[in-house]
Order: structure tokens, then sequence, then C-alpha cells
């Protein structure tokens, strides 16, 4: 008797257990339901901005193009403000923000401006820049150097050249913005600093064509 009690006992508790999953699943399954959509359009969504993102991409590299052609011809008037087939690098960085091509056309943008002498509106678009490429991060962070120094502001100069240097790390660039740097700290009364970019083009770039003069501007500094 005891143990057809118990067993009528579990039932009942097996029953009470179903019922309250299906009282569980009746009062929350919107919420469920919720849940599931979310991960579902998650999900949809990642595989749609990335497709979407990378034709975004090629759209943006092929609007940039008449640009870079227009830089590399040195023509920056046209490259900056376009003409009749080309809207020019502000309206590509703008309309193409969130692209590589479009950080890169702002980057361009900053360049032309450099070029043109507009050193001060030169500067926030050179500074917005976080390329890593081993040239053209490098050349951006000189070209920013360059506008400071143009502007008067040689300490921020001379560490963003510094700066460069040390991104490009390379013989090609690495000395020149290193003795740029160095005679920006001549000119601030730096001598110290001043010896330490010099030194770095003797000791660590002395394979460059620059090495082979850094001597005199060691000494003039000692």
């Amino acid at each position: 008797m005891a143990n057809k009690d118990i067993k009528q006992e579990q039932v009942i508790n097996v029953e009470e257990a179903v019922s309250r999953s299906e009282e569980f699943f009746n009062k929350n399954w919107k919420i469920l339901l919720g849940i599931v959509a979310a991960i579902i359009i998650a999900v949809c969504g990642y595989f749609w901005y990335a497709n979407h993102q990378a034709a975004k991409e090629l759209e943006a590299a092929q609007a940039l193009f008449p640009g870079e052609q227009f830089f590399a011809e040195g023509n920056y008037e046209a490259a900056l403000n376009g003409d009749q087939n080309f809207p020019g690098l502000e309206s590509i960085a703008s309309e193409y923000a969130s692209t590589k091509s479009g950080k890169l056309a702002k980057a361009y943008a900053g360049l032309c401006m450099a070029q043109l002498g507009r050193y001060e509106e030169a500067i926030p678009l050179l500074k917005a820049f976080k390329g890593n490429d081993m040239m053209v991060g490098p050349s951006v962070l000189a070209a920013l150097g360059n506008c400071y120094a143009n502007t008067g502001d040689n300490a921020q100069a001379a560490a963003t050249l510094m700066k460069a240097a040390q991104q490009a790390d390379n013989n090609t660039l690495s000395p020149i913005y290193l003795i740029q740097a160095g005679q920006l700290y001549e000119a601030l009364g730096n001598k110290a600093e001043a010896l330490k970019a010099y030194k770095l083009v003797k000791e660590k770039y002395y394979m460059s064509s620059q090495a082979m003069d850094i001597d005199k501007y060691i000494e003039r500094v000692k």
C-alpha cells in the first residue's frame, strides 16, 4: 500500500512538473520566440552587412580612383575639389566614411591641403587617419608633422616625425623623418633629443644614404 502511494505521489509530481513547464511556456512563449527571432535577425544581419560592406568597399575604391590619379599627377586642386566627372576627395570621404577607401580619401584630402599650404585645415584630416600600412601610415604622419611645423608647433612636429620614423622602420623613410625631427629639436634648443634622433640614423639605419653624412649632424649637437 505504501509503495502504491509513493508511485501515485511520483506520478502527481511529474504531472505537476509538466504542467508547470507548460504554464511557463504559455506565459513566456512570446519572449522565447522573440529571443529566437532576435538571434536569427542578428545572424542574417551580420551576413547582409558583410555582403553590403564588401560591395560598398568596391564602390568606394572605384569612386576614389580618379582622385588618386589627380593626386599622383600633382593636380591637388582637382583631386580636392573634383571636376565634372569626379566629386572631389572630401565628398568621397563623407559618402564612404565607413569604408577603407573613404578613410583613405580623407587622408588624401589632408595631403592635398598640405601641398596647397592649407596647413590648419589639413591637420584634423591627417590626424583622423589610422592606417597601419608600412608606407602610407608613416607618410601621412610625416605630412602631419610638417603641417605642425608650418603652423609653428615645432615640439608637436618633432614628436610626430619621430613617431613616423618608428612606424616606417625602414632605410628609405625613417632616416629622413629622423633628421627632420632632429633639426626641429635643434630649433627648440633641445640638443639632447636632436642627438637621439641623429644617433638612430647612424646606429639603426646605417645602410641608408642619409647615414653617410649623419656625423656632421651629431657633432653639431654634442
